[in-house]
């Protein structure tokens, strides 16, 4: 159970460095911005600053659960490491999944992306419960 929970926590992690990517390096390339239902580059320019600080608060929750990744991997259970870990892993993706579900609540529209941003996070953190349980 532990090694699928770290597969999700693992996939939740890369897709938030490529939100990262999209937010903060490309933010103002047509196909991004589009991808946001933005409706053209001067709509882009004027919210390029707040995609970028977006972006890198994706980017740190990814580092985060990458470092609890590795510290439950590598640790012996029971650890101070692995209970570090594990304390990575919950707090990051339950970000992520609490980010997810406000994106949801705040509108139809958004229900999408919010599912595609939550979907891994919340399995990660399922399983990881139960195997902290077990």
């Amino acid at each position: 159970m532990i090694l699928v929970s770290l597969i999700f926590v693992f996939l939740a992690a890369a897709l938030h460095v490529f939100i990262f990517t999209l937010e903060s390096v490309n933010w103002t390339q047509p196909a991004t911005w589009k991808l946001f239902g933005l409706s053209s580059q001067a709509e882009a320019e004027t919210t390029k600053s707040l995609a970028y600080n977006q972006g890198f608060y994706n980017l740190f929750l990814a580092v985060g659960a990458f470092i609890g990744l590795g510290l439950v991997a590598f640790g012996t259970s029971g650890s101070a490491q692995h209970v570090a870990g594990w304390t990575l892993i919950f707090t990051c993706c339950g970000s992520m999944l609490l980010a997810a579900l406000v994106l949801a609540l705040s509108g139809r529209k958004n229900l999408r992306p919010a599912v595609t941003q939550g979907v891994t996070p919340l399995i990660a953190v399922v399983l990881g419960l139960i195997a902290v349980a077990a």
